[in-house]
């Protein structure tokens, strides 16, 4: 005779299996959404090799009555955002996810003179701003450039349509656009190069960093097989004096 307790016990099984699969893919698809630190654009903050959860919820505009049951809000002007590259221009690929600060938004008038920035005619700082090379001059120092001068590093398309933004020296973001820049000024390749980050691909807010290890600069470019074999060999025998275990759990702001 057949065992139903062992038919029930494997069927109870079974259907754990699949709800915890199911509630995975809730969870990253609505929920969270785990990402990787591959440059040091947002130092001090941010660093190379830190692992975040991203809120992916927070800046999502839900329909009806979902708008007052989840924790909804809008994008506000010193905000760190996910989102998805809006450019199809250099450097990166269409789709890749960078994360940076908010620093204009939409109707906000901004200028960049010898690194210190306005907004609105106020300056805009914080104890989040990282200089690595002070005292040089480094592009973007100031921004928007005159007219006719180009900023080394910057995309066509930018180059083209940014006079189109500019109003008595100062650049206006538009409806549905925000001006982002990373921590690390002079390090950051940011809308002062490539311009404004549409609403519609912000993916949400860096939440917490659940694990860190020291990785080094350009590592993320390095994707041959010997390279990974070489990453994952590197991780299994320096986890623990590697992994920066007093970032783990920290709150992202």
């Amino acid at each position: 005779m057949s065992d139903p307790h062992r038919k029930s016990s494997t069927r109870d099984t079974f259907e754990s299996l699949i709800v915890t699969v199911v509630l995975a893919i809730f969870g990253t698809t609505f929920v969270v959404q785990a990402y990787k630190i591959p440059t040091g654009s947002m130092e001090n903050t941010l660093l190379i090799g830190d692992h975040l959860l991203v809120n992916k919820f927070c800046f999502a505009d839900q329909p009806g009555w979902l708008r007052r049951v989840l924790p909804y809000r809008n994008i506000q002007r010193g905000d760190i955002v996910v989102f998805k590259f809006p450019s199809t221009e250099a450097q990166e690929e269409p789709g890749t996810h960078l994360v940076k600060r908010v620093i204009g938004l939409p109707g906000d008038h901004l200028r960049i003179v010898h690194r210190q920035v306005y907004v609105n005619g106020k300056v805009f700082s914080g104890p989040y701003v990282h200089q690595t090379y002070p005292g040089e001059v480094r592009p973007g120092d100031d921004f928007p450039l005159p007219a006719g001068e180009v900023l080394p590093g910057s995309t066509l398309s930018w180059d083209e349509s940014l006079s189109s933004y500019v109003k008595d020296g100062e650049l206006v973001v538009p409806p549905d656009r925000y001006f982002v820049m990373g921590d690390n000024r002079e390090n950051s390749w940011d809308s002062r190069f490539w311009g404004f980050v549409p609403r519609d691909l912000v993916s949400g807010r860096p939440l917490i960093i659940y694990w860190s290890y020291e990785t080094p600069q350009g590592a993320y470019l390095r994707t041959s097989f010997s390279d990974r074999l070489s990453q994952t060999g590197d991780l299994l025998l320096h986890f623990f004096t590697k992994t920066r275990w007093r970032r783990t759990f920290k709150l992202v702001r």
